[in-house]
This record gives structure tokens, sequence and C-alpha cells, in this order.
């Protein structure tokens, strides 16, 4: 069993003029389809081979593990993306956010100030605790809060893979446009599911 690049669900101009389609063809054309490469020609004979992905990432380290850790990041980072966002997200999730950060816009501050404040390569991550708040945390590398018992919400890839043909080193202007593509939806799943 092969690890397989799992389809975009949107075509690569749709989130234009945020994220251009030049970006989406190096970053999920080539960074994330290198990885699965790289992960697929890793497993034979390892201890992992046959594994699910999650299994993988959280069972595995060295090389198994980065690989498909940044595999399972990219793919839930495309889903945290849409075309056709809400600006807030409603009801229970709504509420949990004010209940954990005070209201929207602390929360959506805390989460730009840890994308920023991310040294070099990584993930900014709102995900619920087991108690059931929410809280915002940080990843280097390919590191995921699937190593935790904390479940992912929504992410934010800082990797300059992820801005750098469409802000260069301007990683504030690439969190501003963001927040005009996340999938509140796709969110909302996550928090009740």
């Amino acid at each position: 069993m092969s690890i397989e690049l799992p389809a975009l669900p949107y075509a690569r101009d749709a989130l234009e003029p945020y994220i251009s389609k030049e970006t989406l063809d190096y970053h999920y054309g080539r960074h994330h389809q290198g990885y699965v490469t790289k992960l697929n020609k890793l497993l034979p004979g390892s201890e992992h081979e046959g594994q699910d992905l999650e299994t993988i990432v959280k069972t595995s380290e060295g090389g198994l593990f980065n690989n498909a850790a940044q595999i399972w990041n990219h793919s839930f980072y495309w889903n945290c993306l849409s075309a056709n966002a809400g600006s807030k997200p409603e009801h229970a999730l709504a509420e949990a956010i004010d209940q954990s950060f005070n209201s929207f816009t602390e929360f959506k501050q805390q989460f730009t100030d840890t994308a920023l404040s991310t040294f070099g390569s990584g993930w900014a991550w709102l995900v619920k605790q087991p108690d059931g708040r929410l809280a915002v945390t940080s990843t280097g590398n390919a590191d995921s809060p699937l190593q935790s018992e904390n479940l992912p919400l929504l992410t934010c890839d800082v990797w300059e893979h992820a801005y750098y043909i469409d802000y260069r080193n301007a990683r504030a202007q690439y969190l501003d446009a963001f927040w005009h593509l996340v999938n509140w939806g796709f969110v909302n799943q996550r928090f009740h599911g």
C-alpha cells in the first residue's frame, strides 16, 4: 500500500488573489508531492509499511516521521482553506472561541501573533484540548498536534514556501491574506467530530 497525494478540495487558482496558482503549483504540486514520493521510498521493508498515514505520524521517527507528518499537515492545511470562506465561526465553535479567548478578535490576534513568532519553519494551530477548551499552539518543522492528545482544528503553514512567491519574506501580509481564506465549515466539522 502506498501513500497517495490527496486531491486539493478546489482548483489551483481558486484561492487567488490571496494565494496564487503559482504558489499552489509549487507548494502542493512540488513540495507536498515531494513528501509523498520520499515517504513511499522509505516505507518498503520498514515496520510502518502498510500502515495508514496517521499511525505513521504517531509512531515513527526520523525521515519516515518528517515526510509522513508533512503530508498530513499539508493535507490538513489545504482543507482549512476555501475560496468561499466565511468571515467568522458560528454557533458552538464561536462560543468555545469566546470562552477560551474572550472574543474572536482576541483569538485571531493570538493565532496571528503565534504564527508570526514561530521561528523558522513550522505551523500555527488552533486545537481542542481533552478538557474541551481551545488553545493556540505552534509546532516547528514537521511536528503536529497528532503527537499529543489535542485535536487539531485549524492550521496555518508558516514555512516560507507557503508564501514566498506571493509575499516574499512578508509573513504578516500572508497572514492577513490567510484570514480571508479560513474554511470555518471544516473547522466546525473538526470541532464537533
